[in-house]
């Protein structure tokens, strides 16, 4: 586990903007059985294109004119079992940290993991989730 003060700054980058911290299983499965319309979920992480790429991208990705309903995170490395809890949720892909995943009424819908993230721009992966936002949300 990293240490809180490590952290915080990373997770506040998304909860700032209206993101939901979830830290329990238990908060996964209500998530994703009790929000009708659109979730964006998104597998927060300490590596270097989480901090470059995925977090500034999916926050432009909020300027768009479609959003989806509801927008939550977990944390990669802290919220363990969260994470693993989310992660049943994204299959058939493998774990991805960073990951973004949309759901639409409960069903996965659109998934970047971090081969998609990595070498992407953080407007390249604003522009992803735009387009998906557009056609799903």
């Amino acid at each position: 586990m990293y240490p809180a003060e490590v952290v915080e700054p990373m997770i506040e980058q998304l909860t700032s903007v209206g993101f939901e911290s979830i830290t329990t299983p238990e908060g996964v499965d209500q998530l994703i059985s009790n929000t009708s319309g659109s979730i964006l979920l998104v597998v927060n992480s300490v590596c270097g294109c989480a901090a470059g790429n995925m977090r500034p991208g999916v926050v432009a990705s909020l300027k768009n004119d479609v959003k989806p309903t509801k927008l939550a995170t977990v944390f990669a490395g802290v919220d363990n079992d969260a994470t693993a809890q989310a992660r049943k949720y994204f299959l058939p892909y493998p774990p991805s940290s960073p990951s973004i995943a949309l759901f639409k009424d409960g069903k996965l819908v659109h998934f970047l993991e971090r081969h998609h993230i990595e070498g992407a721009s953080p407007e390249m992966v604003a522009g992803n989730l735009s387009e998906a936002y557009n056609q799903f949300c």
